[in-house]
């Protein structure tokens, strides 16, 4: 329904929980002060690793949202996601009725899903089959980060699980707003979870040297844009927001915290984790979601880049906003959130579409932390090291996953 009158898609609540904190006030207080979740690994022994520090969330208890036999039978990832989704709901002031329940859907992505159970149950498998457990297959599989939301809260709406990598998320909260824009649903919970910090996988990331190892100083090794970056670091964080068509959301009195408005999607068709030169999928993607949000590029006050702040992808990515925005691209501040969450994976575009309406809602634009050495490639204004008070109206979201998947989304801080 991109031509003529279609349904509006509001923002009404937000859940968070990231290595800043596990809620939206925590992560967003350590967002605006420019501080880093970045620390030594605790989860595990990380000895013999050549990375050894994370995004771990430390503060976060499952038993505040699920009961323990419930918590004996969910991964961690999905113990998040039933977590971000009560706090998004308590947010829009949403109570699911027996009415409301079948116009209500859940779009949750991952990028790996229940990874920590699959691993040790198949470590408990080498040992005595006997020890696998009956709920492997529910606890690792992705789509029940959804599943586990309607079972604990209701919705019996459209249910999905979304997978593209570091993309997930972005995914799911584009695909969302498409179900509510169809008229498939009402409201959906939208957003992303990742818990996916375990030896094997820094070990696979470290052997594609895709990480950073700044052992020695852990809140300076997620540099984006930064000349002496040297690979992003791994955490794990979730995200979710309650989206709802406008008419309803007014109807009931909902909280509007911003406008869904655009929404723009590509691959790369051209290697398995690097860009192609001058991210040509990312300068579609951006340029789809800004033709759907039906504004110029002189129109976007803020983008939440992708950032990750590897050598690969942040040239890639400037090149890209260049060639989208022009002139205005010198002048359009720009930041990188994970140089404070780190990389989330495939809670990542959740967690920064968030970002984006809180920076709106509060006329407070998130630094890129860690931005001492200028690099002669990566020009633009990033908001280095401090948060900015500026007044933006429309801001920009852009997520890229392995496999060349690349989405945008667009979101107005004001619903007229």
């Amino acid at each position: 329904m991109r031509d003529g009158e279609r349904r509006r898609v509001v923002v009404t609540g937000i859940g968070m929980i990231s290595p800043l904190g596990s809620s939206v006030q925590k992560t967003w207080d350590g967002i605006r002060a420019g501080k880093s979740g970045i620390g030594p690994i605790t989860r595990f022994d990380p000895t013999g690793l050549e990375t050894t520090i994370a995004g771990e969330v430390r503060d976060f208890d499952p038993l505040e949202h699920m009961d323990r036999k419930e918590v004996r039978r969910a991964d961690r990832f999905a113990q998040f996601a039933v977590a971000v989704a009560a706090q998004a709901l308590a947010d829009a002031r949403l109570e699911v009725t027996p009415e409301l329940a079948p116009r209500l859907g859940v779009a949750f992505g991952s990028g790996i899903g229940g990874v920590e159970t699959l691993v040790d149950n198949i470590l408990s498998h080498d040992k005595d089959p006997r020890k696998v457990s009956p709920f492997l297959i529910p606890m690792m599989i992705i789509d029940m980060a959804a599943g586990e939301i309607a079972m604990k809260y209701g919705p019996k709406g459209p249910n999905m699980g979304h997978v593209s990598a570091c993309a997930s998320s972005a995914h799911a909260l584009g695909e969302a707003a498409e179900m509510i824009r169809r008229g498939e649903a009402d409201v959906m919970l939208a957003g992303g979870s990742e818990a996916g910090l375990i030896k094997i996988a820094i070990g696979a990331f470290n052997q594609a040297r895709a990480l950073s190892t700044r052992n020695d100083a852990p809140d300076k090794a997620s540099r984006p844009f930064d000349k002496e970056r040297d690979g992003f670091v791994f955490s794990e964080g979730a995200a979710c927001v309650v989206l709802e068509e406008l008419t309803f959301a007014r109807a009931r009195g909902a909280p509007m915290l911003a406008e869904f408005v655009g929404y723009g999607l590509s691959s790369d068709a051209y290697h398995v984790t690097a860009p192609p030169p001058g991210a040509e999928g990312a300068v579609r993607a951006m340029r789809m979601a800004m033709d759907d949000a039906r504004v110029r590029a002189e129109d976007i006050g803020y983008v939440n880049a992708h950032g990750t702040s590897t050598p690969a992808n942040d040239g890639a990515e400037t090149a890209a906003l260049k060639t989208v925005f022009g002139a205005h691209a010198k002048d359009l501040p720009i930041s990188s959130t994970k140089s404070m969450t780190g990389h989330t994976l495939g809670a990542a575009g959740a967690i920064e579409a968030a970002i984006c309406i809180l920076a709106m809602r509060e006329g407070v634009l998130p630094p890129t932390i860690n931005q001492e050495f200028p690099d002669p490639e990566c020009d633009l204004d990033y908001i280095p090291n401090r948060s900015r008070r500026a007044a933006v109206d429309v801001s920009l979201s852009n997520s890229m996953g392995f496999g060349g998947h690349n989405v945008a989304l667009v979101l107005r801080r004001d619903v007229a």
